[in-house]
């Protein structure tokens, strides 16, 4: 009896420091991260990013000894690079009477090789010249194009633990796939666990979005871009703009993946201030 008795009381313990060792742990924050070319590793790094979103394009279109040179900066600064945008560059078209299958999938290999490399795991597929539907070309059959275009590379992006997920766009970058709803239809017809969307809040304010928007398709947000989008400038205040119900929107749904930041005419230096914003938006 006595031993049973020394028994529970050990395993209690163990309980006990187990549940204090949970409580200990810091609780999951959003991570934030930054859109950019490869000229500004140092800074975003400097600005105290989580991570950098780096442009597939870019990356695709290096020679094989600066690609190695770019790996190895990444390493050598410590900065993970776990997103990618710029998928497709204009001159590849995905849409339209002259696609080229065959050079589009020799384009995805290169490029989904190369970013894995680097650690991305989120591939944007914004590419708004690539996917623009040519004046008195079929919607219709531009959709049916995307769609197979959508399962041609998912099998390509499973292959290298990469998920594919397509920004809608406002409709002066692109006239197809412009808002949630349409970006939600899109993954549907692919149908592909690896293929799915994200949201940029530049886009969804110029299109007028509303953050219940987000309840509809948050099963398959995987991954969001901000600005503020009076001038797509870094976010660096609360009452620069109306945030409050897109960030509640994302609190509600316990959004807990990544966020970079995509913005025009940068300063980096008021990075430190955009990344506060956002982690007090988040609640962290």
């Amino acid at each position: 009896m006595k031993l049973k008795v020394q028994c529970f009381a050990v395993i209690a313990a163990l309980l006990g420091g187990l549940a204090l060792v949970a409580l200990a742990q810091p609780k999951s924050k959003v991570r934030i991260g930054y859109c950019g070319p490869l000229k500004d590793i140092d800074a975003v790094k400097s600005a105290g990013f989580d991570y950098m979103e780096v442009r597939t394009s870019e990356i695709a279109a290096l020679s094989d000894a600066d690609f190695e040179n770019a790996a190895a900066k990444f390493k050598q600064v410590e900065l993970p690079v776990l997103t990618a945008n710029l998928f497709i560059p204009a001159n590849i078209k995905v849409t339209g009477p002259n696609i080229d299958k065959d050079r589009q999938m020799e384009y995805v290999r290169l490029a989904l090789d190369r970013v894995s490399r680097l650690g991305v795991r989120l591939v944007v597929f914004g590419s708004g010249g690539a996917r623009q539907v040519p004046e008195g070309f079929s919607r219709q059959e531009a959709f049916e194009q995307l769609v197979d275009f959508g399962k041609r590379i998912a099998p390509e992006a499973r292959s290298r633990n990469i998920t594919i997920a397509i920004e809608p766009l406002r409709k002066q970058e692109s006239n197809i796939i412009n808002n949630t709803t349409e970006a939600l239809a899109w993954v549907n017809a692919v149908n592909d666990p690896n293929i799915q969307l994200m949201i940029d809040f530049y886009h969804f304010s110029v299109e007028k979005e509303d953050p219940s928007a987000i309840l509809k398709v948050q099963d398959h947000l995987r991954h969001l871009h901000m600005a503020n989008p009076n001038g797509r400038v870094m976010p660096l205040k609360w009452d620069e703009y109306n945030y409050g119900p897109f960030f509640a929107t994302l609190r509600q749904i316990h959004y807990d993946r990544l966020i970079s930041l995509e913005v025009s005419n940068a300063n980096l230096a008021e990075g430190p201030q955009a990344i506060a914003l956002l982690r007090r938006a988040f609640g962290d």
